[in-house]
């Protein structure tokens, strides 16, 4: 990349989470934001060049300065760009009839087990074009820009078919080809058993792994593979040959675990090596002593459990137990209908029992090795990707403090202002 160096300067507070690419932070260095009072960055070529005070970067690039792009971020506080590793980005359709479903009393699985739920979306994502798809999910992909949010990752479910779950994987290599937000795929084909597959559930995750794993690793449109792991939909015996059909084929596995009921998820990802094991509402203790053993991420999405209006998982005992925690808005049409990754951050503050620092540490560095990025973004370091956010609180603590708003004033992805506050 070419173009004037860009020199953010004097933040009141600047995160920088250093030293943390190798492995994601676990128990109380989920805390060690490495903070620089008085902190600038120094960025050319799209890549972080230089990080320090103020006083740092202007004695090293002192001749330069006049050349450079100047952002002053004087009483103000600069992350890394936020990362989101859990969405449902490309879909066609909503369902808000199913919000007031859930307010008379009506469950997640009772709604779904009556054509509603994903298979809705099914229908609706089945029959809309891929242009139409596309724009809709790019409206939300702005959404999360404007959020402060630099990466995503995204997955596809919402076909249950070869043909489909291409399209909506194809949608989503256009967006991460076209839009500044990175997106990062994953195949979830086994979202839910389809209709035409009722009580015969093997039958589809014959076609998942003889046919749809073998396509789409061939064409290269993904990167993990996912499964939801869950009573009454695929049980354990059938992920695993899911998940281990992916590996030999090169799709690293993920799993969307015990998320209404303990259900062995958490164990699961634990003995086939999993990058993360996401929702865990009900993730029992040997499931969550194993994933620490293991450092599988556990991805918590307080958003779905606050609007399904459910209890949240328990946060604060993952982080005490050593496993590394991320968070995610779970961003989908009928459970997380939310782009706002600093909401998320709140929530995982107010109702699972994190603290600000931790939670940042989860919305970044941790987030980036949930989709195993760790080593490029996540952190302000020499060499990495200069994704970058200004927040206008004077510090961490205000962006817990200050809930449900959104404090995003720039934001900065690859070394270019890509959005600006108003």
């Amino acid at each position: 990349m070419s173009g004037k160096p860009l020199y953010i300067r004097n933040a009141s507070q600047l995160v920088t989470l250093k030293g943390s690419s190798d492995a994601p932070l676990t128990g109380k260095a989920m805390e060690e934001l490495h903070l620089i009072e008085g902190g600038s960055v120094w960025v050319e070529g799209g890549v972080i060049q230089s990080v320090g005070t103020d006083k740092k970067i202007r004695e090293r690039y002192g001749s330069r300065l006049a050349e450079a792009e100047e952002i002053d971020a004087t009483g103000r506080l600069v992350t890394p760009g936020l990362v989101d590793p859990h969405t449902h980005l490309v879909f066609a359709g909503s369902r808000e009839n199913e919000f007031e479903m859930r307010l008379k009393g009506a469950s997640y699985m009772e709604i779904m087990n009556t054509g509603g739920g994903i298979h809705a979306t099914t229908s609706a994502t089945r029959e809309a074009e891929a242009e139409r798809i596309y724009k809709e999910s790019r409206r939300r992909l702005d959404q999360f820009l404007r959020h402060g949010v630099t990466t995503v990752e995204a997955k596809s479910g919402y076909g249950l078919s070869l043909e489909h779950e291409l399209k909506q994987l194809e949608v989503a290599v256009e967006l991460n080809r076209k839009h500044p937000v990175d997106v990062v795929s994953t195949f979830m084909g086994a979202h839910a058993v389809p209709v035409a597959y009722r009580g015969r559930p093997d039958e589809f995750v014959d076609e998942v792994v003889r046919e749809m794993i073998p396509e789409v690793a061939r064409r290269g449109v993904a990167e993990f593979n996912d499964v939801f792991c869950e009573r009454g939909v695929f049980t354990p015996k059938q992920s695993r040959r899911i998940l281990e059909a992916g590996k030999e084929y090169g799709l690293a596995p993920k799993i969307h675990a015990d998320e209404i009921e303990p259900y062995g998820g958490a164990e699961l990802a634990a003995e086939i090596g999993a990058v993360s094991a996401d929702h865990l509402l009900k993730a029992s203790s040997e499931g969550i002593r194993a994933m620490a053993e293991k450092g599988v991420v556990a991805v918590l999405l307080p958003g779905t459990a606050f609007f399904l209006m459910a209890e949240m998982a328990d946060g604060r005992k993952m982080v005490d137990a050593g496993v590394p925690v991320a968070l995610s808005t779970d961003c989908n049409p009928g459970s997380s209908p939310t782009v706002s990754l600093p909401l998320i951050m709140n929530l995982g503050c107010l109702k699972m029992g994190m603290t600000p620092a931790e939670v940042l540490t989860a919305a970044t560095i941790n987030a980036a090795h949930a989709i195993r990025r760790g080593h490029e973004i996540g952190s302000i370091e020499e060499g990495k990707k200069a994704d970058l956010v200004i927040f206008d609180v004077a510090n961490y603590m205000g962006l817990q403090y200050f809930y449900g708003s959104n404090h995003t004033e720039v934001v900065v992805k690859n070394g270019k202002v890509v959005h600006r506050r108003g």
